[in-house]
């Protein structure tokens, strides 16, 4: 049965892949789920939600092999700060869980930035909106549906152990 996120691509007529993946032994982070759906961590990207001051948000989709560099961002965004929103706001804001946020179909649409490397890729892999699941897209798809520019704001290799997708 499709989820909402799949039923707003299949209604945008935006092609993907749904993928799942075992999560009963715990490995939910990043690095995990790229060896699960056997694709290049350089081609599966997180969703990071942040927080400008005066409760602006902003979303930012990363390689999980990276870490989104929050000077960069604040950049992009035209902000002087930008930090990530604590957890337990996730839900309320996104509708979506830590592990499973999706950019596509928050509760709210908030700016949204990709990774450039993104542009790279035929396609790329994004949480499917939950824990389990993971979809393949084209990265101008993706930035078709959820209005999101191209940025230049990963910085590095992340920790295999870094925030989930």
């Amino acid at each position: 049965m499709k989820n909402n996120v799949e039923r707003l691509l299949d209604t945008a007529g935006v092609s993907y892949l749904a993928r799942e993946y075992p999560v009963e032994d715990g490995l939910i982070d990043g690095m995990s789920i790229a060896r699960k759906i056997g694709e290049a961590p350089e081609q599966v990207f997180k969703t990071l939600v942040t927080e400008a001051p005066g409760h602006e948000y902003f979303v930012f989709v990363v390689p999980v092999c990276n870490e989104l560099n929050l000077k960069k961002a604040a950049k992009v965004c035209g902000r002087k700060s930008i930090a990530m929103i604590p957890s337990k706001q996730l839900l309320p804001l996104t509708g979506y869980i830590h592990g499973g946020c999706s950019p596509v179909g928050m509760k709210k649409a908030f700016p949204t930035f990709i990774d450039e490397t993104a542009i790279l890729f035929d396609h790329i892999c994004v949480s499917g909106g939950r824990v389990g699941l993971n979809l393949a897209v084209a990265p101008e798809a993706l930035a078709g549906i959820t209005c999101a520019e191209f940025a230049d704001i990963a910085d590095g290799f992340a920790h295999p152990f870094s925030n989930g997708v």
